[in-house]
């Protein structure tokens, strides 16, 4: 045992074990919310993500959880909504001020990398706090590419993920059921097999979120009467 050992969790700073309790504060934020699956097939990237909506009043069309970042480049999350919404305003305006200065869509991997070194600020300063947020940002450019960021800045590419509360069981679906090489059908349907399964509430339009970019089009969010017609 340390002397002193909750000046640890004043500040983001590492123990004498080589951890950051604030990032594991963090990646446990993460780990209670809603899960969300991206996927990447030969010609596309999809998004499903789950809306958790615990207020009996509220519009579920005011609760977001896919979006559109570029023409080519889409993003969902997981974790605390203000971080989560604040991280994609981030990288809405990098890849337009990437646009303004050099006429051209964002690279997916070069987004990554960026919004990655956004975050890392987070875990290296007083009086900051890690975003208790992970990100899985994906698109196209000259391949179908999918990113995970999560509350550490790191970032790994993959060909399909999950994160949230249910990234476990998703995990195991997807090593069990993904493949490389299945179509864009199949692929939305896993996806939504997977959130159907990991959430404890029953799947509806109101509380999913889908969208995907596909045969060299853009990134699109579905309304909730085309999301019907998938479930």
């Amino acid at each position: 045992m340390y002397p002193n050992v909750q000046a640890y969790d004043r500040g983001v700073m590492f123990n004498p074990d080589g951890r950051l309790f604030q990032v594991e504060y963090a990646k446990e934020a993460v780990r209670k919310g809603a899960t969300s699956v991206g996927l990447t097939t030969s010609d596309s990237v999809i998004f499903v993500a789950h809306k958790n909506i615990n207020e009996p009043l509220a519009v579920p069309s005011t609760i977001l959880k896919v979006f559109r970042v570029d023409s080519r480049i889409g993003a969902t999350y997981s974790g605390m909504v203000a971080d989560g919404l604040h991280i994609i305003d981030t990288a809405r305006n990098q890849t337009q001020n990437h646009k303004l200065v050099f006429d051209e869509v964002k690279s997916i991997e070069s987004l990554a990398k960026n919004i990655s070194a956004y975050m890392m600020q987070a875990t290296q300063f007083g009086g900051m706090r890690p975003y208790a947020v992970s990100l899985l940002l994906g698109g196209i450019d000259d391949q179908p590419r999918l990113y995970e960021i999560e509350p550490g800045a790191s970032f790994l590419g993959y060909r399909a993920d999950a994160i949230g509360s249910g990234k476990k069981t998703a995990t195991e679906m997807l090593l069990k059921d993904y493949k490389q090489d299945m179509n864009f059908e199949d692929a939305m349907a896993l996806g939504l097999k997977i959130i159907k399964k990991a959430s404890e509430t029953a799947i509806n339009e109101e509380n999913v979120d889908i969208g995907y970019i596909r045969d060299g089009k853009d990134f699109v969010v579905l309304q909730p009467e085309k999301i019907k017609s998938y479930l």
